[in-house]
């Protein structure tokens, strides 16, 4: 049997902000989870997300170190609109999370922006623009 992808891991230096963070973009996460050393939440379609410390991810890997910069890869979140990406945006935002490209209309039919979660992972919020040609 080949192997399936399930999961998708996230570490985080505080596991109560990243949490905070993603439940806002409207993941179910349960709030006793905030002190945990390791949360999972399941996604539509049976992916699963996960947080994992600092601290636990070296109880099993005592070489580990934060990455330098914010690495290659980012989570996407489609939005119900372009409004819907200024609002999540924003929201974000004024919460206190970094902007990293403020919404704009992309060359592919999509209004896009990107937030930084409290690791400095990127975030994508994107919808398609009326009358796109979206895959």
């Amino acid at each position: 049997m080949a192997p399936r992808f399930d999961l998708i891991g996230l570490v985080v230096s505080d596991m109560a902000a990243s949490l905070a963070f993603y439940r806002r973009l409207g993941l179910d996460i349960p709030g006793d989870a905030d002190s945990e050393p390791h949360v999972e939440a399941s996604l539509p379609g049976g992916l699963r997300i996960a947080w994992d410390t600092e601290d636990t991810v070296r109880s099993f890997d005592r070489s580990w170190t934060p990455p330098r910069d914010t690495g290659r890869a980012s989570l996407a979140f489609a939005c119900d609109g372009p409004p819907d990406v200024d609002r999540t945006y924003d929201e974000l935002v004024g919460a206190g999370h970094r902007g990293h490209l403020k919404p704009w209309d992309a060359f592919w039919g999509m209004r896009y922006a990107c937030v930084l979660d409290p690791d400095g992972n990127g975030v994508d919020l994107f919808a398609p623009l009326p009358g796109a040609q979206n895959p």
